[in-house]
């Protein structure tokens, strides 16, 4: 006879069951359990947490992202956020911009995100076991905190630090980089309807129209002390002076940012999705749009019953994140090549616009080559003017 124990509100059965059961009910769990669950999967998830979820992030969604999310059916209104339309970079004496080629983004907080994708993950279906933590794993069983769940797969999309990683096996990294960052929310009107990367000597600053009246604010640094607010915003004095006097809409909230490769990201019946499967830095704005069309890519590989597909779309799908983000890390080691490199995208706005659109997988290779080429080459002719 089964028994249940109820705990937080959550009723789990010992001799329950689910075809995939996921560890992580944030935005990369709800996704790929919305995208199981439309290829006919009974699907369970499970999270310590109760919603909506926070984190730290810079809250700004690429168009890329967004059609990644219309699939899944979690569609949100530009009323409910705060539509841009491109991006820019700015340093100290120079500023270059280019909007998206197709769409707009949506700079949208992280706690209305979730929620809507845990009310579109409860209409399709999913059951979703919050303040529910998962103790352990062992072959097809589940070990919750209130229970046992037997399921054919096992998803863990339970973050940077995650467990289901480490029980597996799978935490052998092949490349890892760690940055720091920190976040507020300042209540202030937007000065530009494009997303802000500010570039400092020892830190960057991520700046997303969020609101009408609000703008989330993201600084990052190599170490804690260049990611600190009052350190950075003295490292970038023009975003400084655009928030002189602003009211702070949230506390300040600080985050771990890794560009992590892992070697495997499955094996046997359990496998990884999100930043527990390797991540990108956050300047990139790039983790979320991975994690969603990760969750697509394993619900295709679901259906085949062969997880291998998985594998290998999961490196393809990682691979312009990791070139960008390399990039971008680059630049903020060497700041005299990087100061040259925005000052000649400033007097040349294609090549800024060219980059952007190989950023937003719009650039076919040889145009990135061509790019990489034109700007080499405005580069060498701006050394030999100096």
């Amino acid at each position: 006879m089964e028994t249940s124990v109820r705990k937080g509100g959550t009723v789990v059965g010992s001799g329950q069951t689910a075809d995939i059961f996921i560890v992580g009910g944030g935005p990369a769990g709800l996704a790929a359990a919305i995208a199981a669950r439309k290829k006919g999967f009974q699907v369970t998830v499970a999270d310590g947490a109760a919603p909506p979820i926070e984190k730290p992030c810079g809250e700004g969604m690429m168009p890329e992202t967004l059609a990644v999310l219309n699939v899944l059916g979690a569609k949100f209104a530009p009323d409910e956020g705060f539509g841009f339309r491109g991006v820019s970079f700015i340093q100290q004496g120079a500023t270059v911009s280019a909007d998206f080629a197709h769409g707009r983004g949506l700079g949208l907080r992280r706690p209305a995100l979730h929620e809507g994708l845990w009310r579109a993950a409860e209409n399709c279906g999913v059951r979703i076991l919050w303040k529910t933590p998962v103790r352990r794993i062992e072959g097809e069983t589940v070990q919750l905190s209130n229970g046992t769940i037997r399921a054919r797969w096992i998803v863990g999309a339970d973050g940077h630090g995650s467990r289901i990683r480490l029980w597996s096996g799978l935490d052998s990294a092949v490349g890892h980089q760690r940055r720091y960052a920190n976040r507020r929310h300042y209540q202030v009107r937007p000065w530009s309807n494009r997303m802000e990367v500010y570039w400092g000597s020892t830190a960057q600053g991520y700046v997303t129209p969020i609101a009408s009246d609000g703008v989330c604010v993201v600084t990052m640094g190599n170490t804690p002390q260049a990611a600190a607010f009052h350190n950075a915003l003295d490292d970038l004095p023009a975003l400084r002076e655009r928030l002189a006097g602003a009211r702070l809409g949230s506390r300040e909230r600080g985050a771990v940012s890794a560009m992590l490769s892992l070697q495997r990201v499955q094996r046997g019946n359990v496998v990884l999705l999100g930043d527990a499967s390797g991540g990108v830095d956050a300047i990139t704005g790039e983790g979320l749009r991975m994690a969603f069309q990760q969750a697509l890519a394993l619900a295709d590989a679901l259906v085949t019953g062969d997880l291998r597909h998985y594998q290998r779309a999961h490196r393809k799908i990682a691979r312009r994140p990791m070139l960008m983000g390399n990039l971008m890390l680059w630049l903020s080691r060497h700041s005299r090549i990087r100061e040259r490199a925005i000052r000649a995208m400033q007097q040349h706005p294609d090549l800024f616009a060219h980059m952007l659109a190989t950023h937003m997988g719009e650039a076919t290779p040889m145009e990135l080559l061509f790019t990489g080429t034109q700007l080499g080459l405005r580069l060498l002719d701006a050394s030999e003017k100096g």
